[in-house]
């Protein structure tokens, strides 16, 4: 299959023509979340940011295996090769078995993905159910002469390695000064340099989540994993890996090596990578103690939220913005995008209802589609598929205040392309809570009733009356040709 479809290549620095290596048939591979804590805003772009990429190459006709892992063994606090297993200490300070925290967390992960509408993966592996393809693939870098065994750990060999390969060529880095300026730490840990990184861990007597290798009774490094998994489900050779460029070093770069000792090539053909949501300029994250919770989001309970927001108003928030450039959170930001949102979506909702004319008073509207692909196919632009779709709200607007017209295929062309975009590749839905929702419009639309009723018995009193409380409230009231229309 051929796509005009460009991406950009974090290997290359450039954006590149998207071949697949099996078309029709896709692998794509994205860094999943670490379940040890609340998920906050910055783990909500990466997810919506490869649900995008996901539900465009579908679109595009593709078939996607989506493998997106669950990081619940191996990431200890401090650095990747030191410290404490974090599910295994919080498992400790709650007298919990460590899947129990696992479980908590994933199904926890799992509802706001829901709720922000993110589409489950293809496959969604653990790290902790593949300890054994783990241990094998250390074993294949051993063989290769790229790892050595020290005290029962497993490290790589990270200047063994540089001398036939580039260990940096994702992330840019110069491992060669890395090398230089690190060498006088030597012989202070069981690493041979401290640029080393852990492929396989020895446990310590009170370390809770550990296997049998033929090292030790340990566990393996947390970079290992997507390699492992990767490779098991995509192949040796696969299309695409995605992830937050907080990842791309050393998490990735390791990736790469791993990958190159072990099978001889690079197994990924495309790297992607989001940028950060920030607060301030400075990046969202536990570590920093500036994030906000998603759950916080959607409550409003957080200091810095003047009220709550609800999932689409996040999700639209962050589309605003391509996933290559950072976001900056504040309060206002999110206030303009719900606004934002609600216009959009009270266009769309007013298309549905739209009755057809003989002919369509503007013909650029029929370029819609081809705009929107054209910067879908822009490396996922999806800011300019938002600007185009605002375009055509206003002379959708135009069309249901009487200002213009649109014929019936024109019509039927712009209800299609308004539902493609909104709902199928951007992931955008009308929020929808249930029976509350339900007796709210039904008590306004009573209200407005009421006061179309006093406007046909010339009762100015009382429509003007309920007009103006409503807008008081916070409502905006638009009579049309067939009654009213309001929103909130």
């Amino acid at each position: 299959m051929e796509t005009k479809l460009t991406i950009y290549n974090s290997l290359s620095r450039r954006k590149e023509l998207f071949v697949p290596l099996h078309a029709p048939h896709v692998g794509l591979y994205v860094c999943g979340p670490t379940v040890y804590g609340d998920g906050h805003l910055g783990h909500a772009r990466p997810a919506i940011t490869f649900d995008i990429l996901f539900r465009y190459l579908t679109h595009l006709g593709y078939k996607v295996r989506y493998v997106r892992n669950i990081t619940d063994v191996g990431h200890l606090e401090h650095d990747a090769d030191e410290g404490e297993d974090k599910i295994a200490k919080k498992a400790c300070l709650e007298s919990l078995e460590p899947m129990e925290v696992v479980q908590h967390y994933t199904l926890r992960y799992h509802k706001a993905m829901e709720r922000l509408n993110v589409l489950p993966p293809s496959i969604e592996p653990h790290a902790s159910g593949h300890i054994i393809e783990q241990i094998q693939f250390v074993q294949k870098i051993l063989d290769a002469g790229y790892a050595y065994v020290s005290e029962g750990s497993v490290y790589f060999d990270v200047e063994k390695y540089n001398k036939k390969y580039h260990y940096g060529k994702l992330s840019g880095r110069n491992i060669d000064e890395l090398l230089e300026t690190t060498r006088a730490l030597d012989g202070q840990s069981e690493k041979r340099r401290p640029a080393d990184f852990a492929l396989w861990k020895k446990a310590a007597p009170e370390h809770i989540m550990h296997w049998p290798s033929p090292w030790s009774e340990g566990f393996p490094g947390w970079h290992l994993e997507c390699s492992a998994m990767g490779t098991k489900y995509l192949g040796e050779e696969f299309d695409i890996h995605g992830g937050g460029m907080d990842l791309m070093f050393p998490h990735h770069e390791c990736e790469i090596a791993q990958s190159c000792a072990a099978l001889g090539h690079e197994s990924v053909k495309y790297w992607m990578h989001n940028n950060m949501v920030t607060i301030n300029g400075q990046k969202m994250g536990k570590s920093l103690g500036n994030f906000i919770t998603l759950d916080e989001f959607f409550s409003g309970t957080h200091p810095l939220l003047s009220q709550p927001f609800a999932p689409m108003t996040i999700r639209f928030f962050i589309l605003q913005a391509h996933y290559r450039s950072t976001v900056d959170f504040s309060n206002d930001a999110l206030i303009s995008a719900e606004r934002g949102f609600a216009r959009l979506m009270e266009a769309y909702a007013r298309l549905k209802k739209l009755t057809h004319a003989a002919e369509t008073s503007n013909g650029e509207i029929r370029t819609l589609r081809a705009r929107c692909e054209e910067a879908m196919c822009d490396d996922l632009n999806t800011p300019i598929v938002i600007s185009h779709l605002f375009d055509a709200a206003k002379f959708i607007n135009s069309c249901a205040d009487g200002k213009a017209t649109v014929s019936a295929a024109d019509l039927k062309e712009l209800q299609d392309v308004f539902r493609l975009f909104i709902e199928d590749i951007l992931g955008l839905q009308v929020e929808d809570n249930g029976e509350k929702d339900d007796a709210y419009r039904k008590a306004v639309d009573l209200l407005l009733d009421i006061r179309l009723h006093a406007k046909q018995n010339k009762d100015w009193a009382t429509s003007d009356r309920i007009r103006n409380e409503l807008t008081a409230l916070g409502f905006s009231i638009k009579d049309t040709k067939d009654g009213f229309e309001w929103s909130l």
